[in-house]
């Protein structure tokens, strides 16, 4: 060890708290080595792993399992393992410790109604009583064999609907004409013997059946006092507009969390002192863990503001100026949609990169002249977050907009 060169890491042990590891024997030949320094230099206590920047995924943090990967002036983060059992530490224990590009929803914030995952790509059909079960069970078993469908009495048939309809809630209390396609041709996937004949695809009659239901339980849940409902109702409404079908504040596509409940213990007092607080917290620096807290601790309290009170954008500033910070508004995104922003954007557009190049570079004119220069720099980089800038600056020209006010960069 004494032969390798000097070395100088960059370790991140949280969002605040940032140092420089200085290796005068170069970097240790061993995780466990590396570890130890760690721990010593930071004193740090109990079990940790680290992630590095993978060059290979555009400095994405990756997971370290050898000290070759690691080059002098490379950064590292440090992730406490809490006491989970040894196999589980790859799964449970990394949810409790997610980087801040894959901010969760915080425990202060949440409640019963708060949803936690967007529409699935196939709906799950869920399990239904013990004895609608068995009755499908054996359905399912004589379909297949002869074809013969299913005869349901209304007390099967409602037990159906109504875990269904509760299974839909959990994702959209206003879901659309496609998403009740889908559910329905999901039953039926799951549960053939209840296909219906003379229907064109099998299952129309119990889309039609979950649109009844969805709404009678929309009516069953406004009566006790669910607040992503009552918004609706009309007493909630101005005179002018109480009117059923005036002025529905549903929820914009890709919203899970539309109006989520206040959190159990808390009031809408306690939660109005909170935003007092966080006015005054916001006037501090290196304060974001504490910002953080406090803002999830207030998401219901603000996005009933939001929706019900309709803010202007100054007045929602004035209210809420920590929104309007980097961290927040993709810790809020995640919130309201449960999908990370950040990553989900260079996501997508990694994906489509190659397609809006040709797009870009097959237009003519002023667009042309523009991007010339951007082009070029893309196309002699192999480093991704560089291509990604140029991209998005090729998108910025290609759309009319001006480069300078938009992108401003700092030396």
């Amino acid at each position: 060890m004494s032969g390798r060169r000097p070395a100088k890491l960059r370790v991140i042990l949280n969002p605040d708290d940032t140092r420089k590891l200085l290796l005068p024997d170069g970097i240790p030949g061993t995780m466990e080595q590396l570890l130890d320094e760690i721990k010593k230099v930071c004193g740090l206590k109990g079990n940790i792993r680290l992630q590095y920047q993978d060059k290979d995924f555009g400095d994405a943090l990756v997971n370290l399992s050898s000290t070759e990967e690691l080059a002098d002036l490379a950064t590292i983060k440090v992730i406490p393992i809490n006491d989970c059992s040894q196999e589980d530490n790859l799964t449970v224990c990394d949810e409790s410790f997610n980087s801040d590009v894959t901010e969760v929803l915080s425990s202060p914030s949440s409640s019963v109604s708060t949803r936690t995952q967007m529409w699935p790509r196939e709906f799950p059909i869920p399990k239904f009583s013990y004895d609608t079960e068995i009755q499908l069970e054996k359905g399912n078993t004589v379909f297949r064999s002869n074809m013969t469908r299913l005869t349901l009495c209304s007390k099967t048939k409602s037990d159906i609907l109504e875990k269904v309809a509760e299974e839909i809630f959990k994702y959209k209390a206003y879901p659309t004409d496609a998403d009740f396609s889908d559910v329905a041709e999901a039953l039926i996937r799951k549960h053939p013997c209840l296909t219906e004949p003379g229907s064109y695809n099998g299952c129309y009659g119990w889309k039609q059946r979950l649109k009844t239901k969805m709404g009678n339980y929309r009516t069953q849940l406004k009566g006790i006092g669910c607040s992503e409902l009552l918004v609706n109702s009309l007493k909630s409404k101005a005179p002018e507009d109480a009117s059923p079908a005036k002025k529905v504040k549903r929820p914009r596509r890709g919203e899970a969390n539309h109006i989520p409940e206040i959190p159990t213990g808390e009031t809408s007092e306690k939660l109005e002192s909170e935003r007092l607080s966080l006015l005054h917290e916001v006037t501090k620096r290196n304060n974001r863990a504490v910002i953080k807290t406090k803002m999830a601790q207030t998401f219901s309290l603000r996005r009933q503001e939001v929706v019900e009170n309709e803010l202007h954008v100054v007045e929602l500033k004035a209210r809420w100026p920590a929104l309007f910070t980097v961290d927040e508004i993709n810790c809020e995104f995640q919130r309201i949609t449960t999908v990370p922003l950040q990553p989900r954007f260079l996501a997508s557009l990694d994906k489509h990169h190659s397609k809006l190049i040709e797009i870009i570079r097959n237009k003519g004119g002023i667009v042309r002249e523009k991007t010339r220069d951007i082009l070029k720099v893309l196309d002699q980089s192999l480093d991704v977050m560089l291509k990604r800038e140029c991209l998005l600056k090729c998108l910025i020209v290609y759309l009319g907009e001006d480069v300078d006010q938009l992108i401003k960069e700092y030396l």
